[in-house]
């Protein structure tokens, strides 16, 4: 991929038609995710992902579904790269699949598994498509997890081989990688909330799965600069919490201090400020030591610098204090957190929390629709982060979506959501923010994780029992965005 262009001058306030334009060489695309998509979860020596053994546990996921096949990516890629085209994408983001490319997670890679990746990125290039690969989303090989998962060390070293294994496979082709995708869901639904893979529900080895995954992205972050070109782009994509305290009030405020530090700076504090904020030392003293888990080195291993900021952005995260001496019940405070229900928190040192619905129309995950979230967020990291790009690598909705009689796919309420949520990106970057592109969350319809396949954020619709393909209203409104380099009215 080409690297992101030299800082964009603010965009005009309209372009000739009255529409709201953005930056010149502004990159517009599309996000997948492997297991989410690609299918063939036996096929060509790929071995199970700890989503391949979540899903096929009863209970964990909605009507019992897998990823088995997902949309079939694997075998239809050609077909779905021809549709990236027809909609005038020009980024795809998607993920690899590090049991199809290394099933132990130790040794050599399959070839197989890295022949896939090599012609689906031919496949992208030939059609003028730059591809942006991602690392890991969050389809850990089952043998690392059976070794203990990301909660040990050793996770983040074999996650360095296998960065760079991947570089040296596809660096002659790809120019743009991300380390991780949203590691705090990694950590904190995975091994707090257990609503994700693995499903363990240890706060401590939730503080220590979001350690080794900041530890494992500085790894892969040193291989992927050892194995590509000068010229490729790294960087890492985080779902950065838009807090907000309900009321301004002491409390609530320190509430929202409190989900800010192990939602977010977590994060944010070992990858860009140089370590780990002292508050949130101090909210998780009680469940591990970090000095025995932070060893010497590893802060400034996770502080290389990367090149651009990937932000995933759906909706804001509103907290209060417990109104006097009432706390949540088990599971309580995390139900209106946005990230599923269970008895578990996957807010360590921040369990009594309370998380409230913001007011206003919600979509099909319940999820609040508020784009001055995206404004407020992209502005105050690059307030916080001057110099450093940043990328919206997710952001979309999911909603009820049917195939009319003629066969058609009407969703109006996604194309108001994206033309509310661009309209807002657009005005950060008239205000300074140095925001290169932006990624719609997601291309196709897909297993959507705990939910399985009761979720539609696609694009493009997907009929499962046959797998056909039907782009929707706002699949052809998105292209005419991409076309302009521009918002188009929500109609003509």
């Amino acid at each position: 991929m080409t690297a992101p262009s030299p800082s964009p001058a603010a965009p005009t306030t309209a372009d000739p038609s009255g529409r709201l334009a953005f930056p010149r060489g502004f990159l517009w695309g599309a996000a997948t995710a492997s297991y989410q998509i690609e299918g063939a979860a036996a096929e060509g020596g790929r071995t199970p992902s700890i989503w391949d053994v979540f899903s096929r546990t009863p209970g964990k996921v909605h009507a019992g579904d897998t990823g088995d096949q997902a949309t079939d990516h694997y075998h239809r890629y050609r077909e779905d790269v021809a549709l990236m085209s027809e909609l005038g994408l020009q980024a795809y983001r998607f993920s690899l699949s590090w049991s199809r490319i290394q099933p132990t997670g130790r040794g050599p890679a399959v070839e197989q598994g890295l022949d896939f990746y090599r012609r689906l990125v031919d496949e992208l290039l030939a059609a003028g498509i730059q591809p942006v690969a991602t690392l890991y989303h969050w389809d850990l090989p089952q043998e690392l997890e059976d070794a203990g998962g990301w909660p040990v060390r050793e996770t983040a070293e074999r996650f360095g081989e296998y960065a760079a294994i991947a570089a040296d496979a596809l660096g002659d082709r790809v120019r743009f990688w991300t380390t991780l995708n949203e590691p705090w869901c990694s950590a904190f639904l995975g091994y707090g909330s257990g609503v994700h893979a693995p499903g363990r529900t240890d706060p401590a080895d939730a503080l220590r799965a979001a350690h080794h995954l900041n530890l494992g992205h500085g790894r892969a972050v040193a291989a992927l600069r050892a194995g590509l070109p000068a010229d490729a782009r790294v960087s890492v994509t985080l779902n950065l919490h838009q807090v907000r305290p309900l009321t301004d009030g002491a409390a609530d405020r320190d509430a929202a201090r409190r989900i800010d530090a192990v939602g977010n700076r977590i994060f944010t504090g070992p990858i860009l400020d140089g370590g780990y904020p002292a508050d949130l030392r101090a909210d998780t003293a009680h469940l591990v030591d970090w000095d025995d888990l932070v060893r010497p080195g590893d802060e400034a291993a996770v502080g290389a610098p990367i090149d651009v900021l990937g932000i995933n952005y759906y909706t804001p995260t509103l907290v209060s204090a417990p109104a006097g001496d009432e706390r949540p019940a088990p599971g309580e405070a995390a139900r209106n957190d946005a990230h599923g229900a269970s008895d578990h928190s996957p807010w360590p040192g921040a369990e009594h929390v309370v998380f409230h619905l913001p007011p206003g129309e919600v979509t099909a995950m319940n999820w609040a629709v508020d784009p001055t979230g995206l404004y407020d967020l992209v502005t105050d990291v690059s307030r916080r982060h001057p110099g450093l790009p940043l990328m919206i690598t997710e952001n979309g909705a999911a909603y009820e979506d049917t195939v009319t009689p003629d066969g058609e796919v009407h969703d109006p309420q996604r194309i108001d959501y994206l033309h509310r949520h661009l309209a807002a990106l657009h005005r950060a970057i008239a205000d300074g923010a140095d925001v290169r592109g932006y990624f719609l969350w997601s291309l196709l319809d897909n297993f959507e994780w705990s939910y399985g396949y009761s979720r539609r954020f696609g694009a493009v619709y997907v009929d499962y029992p046959t797998q056909r393909r039907i782009p929707k209203d706002s699949a052809r409104w998105y292209a005419r965005s991409v076309r302009a380099n521009a918002i188009p009215p929500v109609r003509d």
